[in-house]
């Protein structure tokens, strides 16, 4: 039988454990809105991870883990931009940049990171196809799930919990009208702005999750920092049945427009 469906009905822990405990060797498939996953698995262990078209270079993958300093990577990118990861693994061994073990260990952080950005994914289609291997050229970590799904397992109850306070991203929200006391303490970080910089009645939380490359667990948590900071209200749109497709009303653009927008924000916050 296939093993194939929808996040809604089987979740992403329920996979991981399903690959695990049967030790499946394959590729799974996650396609949802704009999105895309290819996790490749040996005998229940995952192996190769990648989201969207593009491959992650080994050296990417080093800076990220911080093994290795991002001009480094760059340098060694263009000058060895036609070798393989292997060949540039050997490479960075034998020049003394990093360990075989240190190698490793930034390939399985790789990993790591490519599955907890799938954690959000919660209305996404899945196929797995048996004995698909990884590309050719990719130095093969052999990575347990076991720490993963119990990560998984604590994101999805998360996003239960948010969804009591924030149950559909059909919604849109609005500046609050008579923003809190806590707006006095508010400190907004990079994600916080880029959702607070497309409130408009037109948008909903899905389309500005879209626009803002956000998941759906992220932009749930977000938006309920906003709300509890008293600066967004929660509707449905048009006041009336929600939107659930259409494009995302752009970002203000007239720097005037974008001025007068942070300055709605820093003058609610200055007003209490």
């Amino acid at each position: 039988m296939a093993l194939q469906g929808n996040l809604r009905e089987f979740s992403l822990v329920q996979l991981f454990n399903l690959i695990n405990l049967a030790k499946k060797s394959g590729a799974l498939y996650i396609e949802t809105t704009g999105q895309s996953a290819r996790l490749v698995f040996r005998d229940g262990k995952l192996v190769y991870a990648v989201t969207g078209l593009e491959h992650v270079p080994l050296v990417r993958m080093m800076a990220r883990a911080k093994l290795i300093p991002s001009s480094l990577a760059a340098s060694l990118g263009e000058r060895y931009k036609t070798f393989s990861d292997k060949e540039l693994g050997i490479h960075l061994i034998n020049a003394g940049y990093l360990s075989q073990e240190q190698i490793f260990a930034g390939i399985e952080s790789h990993l790591k990171e490519t599955l907890r950005g799938l954690f959000g994914w919660t209305d996404a289609s899945f196929h797995f196809e048996m004995g698909e291997l990884p590309p050719d050229g990719v130095i093969p970590v052999r990575m347990d799930l076991e720490s993963i799904i119990i990560e998984a397992s604590r994101k999805l109850d998360e996003l239960e919990d948010l969804k009591s306070e924030i149950p559909s991203l059909e919604m849109v929200l609005k500046f609050s009208e008579r923003p809190g006391l806590n707006i006095r303490n508010v400190n907004l970080n990079a994600e916080e702005w880029r959702v607070v910089s497309y409130v408009n009645p037109k948008n909903t939380l899905r389309q500005i999750a879209g626009a803002a490359k956000l998941d759906d667990l992220q932009v749930r948590k977000v938006v309920f920092n906003l709300m509890q900071a008293g600066l967004v209200e929660l509707v449905r749109p048009n006041g009336g049945a929600p939107i659930s497709t259409g494009r995302v009303a752009p970002v203000v653009r007239d720097p005037a427009e974008q001025i007068s927008l942070l300055n709605r924000v820093i003058n609610r916050i200055k007003s209490i």
